[in-house]
């Protein structure tokens, strides 16, 4: 894997990054205000937006028509892809929402929180239609990864104290059954606590020290941004103690966020103070 171009139009940390479904576009936002969509073969913004708020997490829908903003203020909006157009604004608390994330199946919305809650919403026609299906009530900490089953049916959660807890959305209720959680098969891994990846933890590490994780699409890579300005890059699943990696420096400072393009053939990280977007060929 080697670095292929770094860039960036930001002047804050950037958090937010959602890769497309279906093209080689991706999106990212900040604590700047700043939400653009770029094209990752010219490395050139498609369109870019202000918000009123700080804007911390992002998620499309899987059509690709629409995508979700998560901001530090409870508000959350949805942008026509397109168009840039918005769609519709929702409020759910008052504190941050770090992850977006939508079901595999385009028809529910999951909204982890800082306020210990995860908000469901059912959504129609596309991602633009979004009507309240509850929350999950059952951490005793801050909401930070979020990962759905392939068939859409259930969720996993990581908060801050290092919970891991499994809910059926569609009903905002707990799963407490071992025997029910272990054949789960998981659309996506991006939770950094779990049995398929705890091998990425290494030996002494702070629970703060690797602030996201991303499996590739066809399940055979994991990557992750780490405190250290470091991209990891391991086999998937990452099961065994203290697995081996290959390690990537580029970032000057954490990196806040890794994802796999569409087709995994390049990986798109993000930097908090350093405030750049780096673009990785995976070889």
């Amino acid at each position: 894997m080697f670095l292929v171009i770094f860039f960036s139009l930001k002047y804050n940390e950037l958090w937010g990054l959602t890769v497309h479904p279906l093209k080689h576009q991706f999106l990212t936002c900040g604590h700047d205000k700043h939400i653009c969509l770029w094209d990752s073969a010219s490395h050139q913004p498609i369109w870019t937006k202000t918000l009123e708020d700080a804007a911390q997490s992002a998620g499309f829908h899987p059509s690709g028509a629409t995508v979700a903003i998560g901001t530090q203020t409870g508000r959350w909006l949805v942008l026509d892809t397109e168009s840039k157009d918005l769609v519709t604004v929702h409020t759910d608390g008052n504190e941050q929402l770090s992850v977006m994330r939508f079901s595999p199946d385009g028809n529910f919305l999951a909204i982890g929180s800082h306020d210990n809650y995860i908000y469901i919403y059912a959504v129609a026609e596309n991602g633009k239609k979004y009507s309240r299906v509850g929350k999950c009530s059952g951490h005793s900490s801050f909401i930070t990864h979020l990962d759905w089953s392939v068939d859409s049916q259930y969720l996993v959660s990581n908060s801050g104290d290092y919970e891991i807890l499994y809910w059926i959305p569609s009903v905002c209720k707990q799963v407490v059954s071992v025997e029910t959680t272990r054949d789960i098969e998981w659309a996506t891994f991006t939770c950094i606590l779990g049995f398929h990846i705890f091998g990425l933890w290494p030996d002494g590490s702070d629970g703060t020290d690797i602030n996201a994780v991303c499996s590739s699409n066809a399940k055979k890579l994991l990557i992750t941004g780490d405190d250290f300005g470091k991209v990891h890059l391991f086999s998937f699943p990452c099961s065994q103690s203290r697995a081996p990696s290959h390690i990537y420096g580029g970032h000057s400072s954490h990196v806040t966020n890794v994802n796999f393009l569409n087709d995994d053939s390049q990986l798109i990280s993000t930097g908090g103070k350093d405030m750049s977007i780096m673009q990785w060929r995976v070889v």
